[in-house]
């Protein structure tokens, strides 16, 4: 059980792991993946469990798609935060950079963060 929604932590396959992100794509979890690695953590990447459907009450409705997949990413450091790790500077991306928020969203291809947030 989580103290706060930014430290979660659960098993993943029989692993005792803090969460990274929930319902990621597989590109995201191969990004969160790579980078996490880099940094030295035992990554834990599973399925995430379908969404729950309501049941059909109508026999000849039409079929529902499938569920995009989706996975969950974490790692075996249950202390690990990732807004802790992202804003306390710790993390660095493969090609030594410090990791920003913006790389970390995929907003920026390359984390360059020559300037401070704050002086911006």
């Amino acid at each position: 059980m989580a103290i706060n929604k930014n430290h979660e932590f659960e098993e993943l396959d029989g692993v005792k792991c803090a969460i990274v992100e929930k319902n990621a794509s597989a590109a995201r979890a191969a990004f969160l993946q790579n980078i996490l690695y880099y940094n030295r953590y035992t990554v834990v990447v599973v399925p995430s469990p379908a969404p729950k459907a309501a049941p059909v009450k109508d026999a000849e409705a039409a079929p529902l798609p499938p569920a995009p997949e989706t996975f969950t990413v974490g790692v075996t450091d249950v202390t690990f935060n990732p807004i802790n790790a992202i804003f306390g500077r710790m993390l660095k991306a493969p090609q030594g950079h410090v990791v920003t928020l913006a790389f970390w969203q995929q907003k920026e291809d390359h984390p360059i963060d020559e300037i401070p947030y704050y002086a911006k």
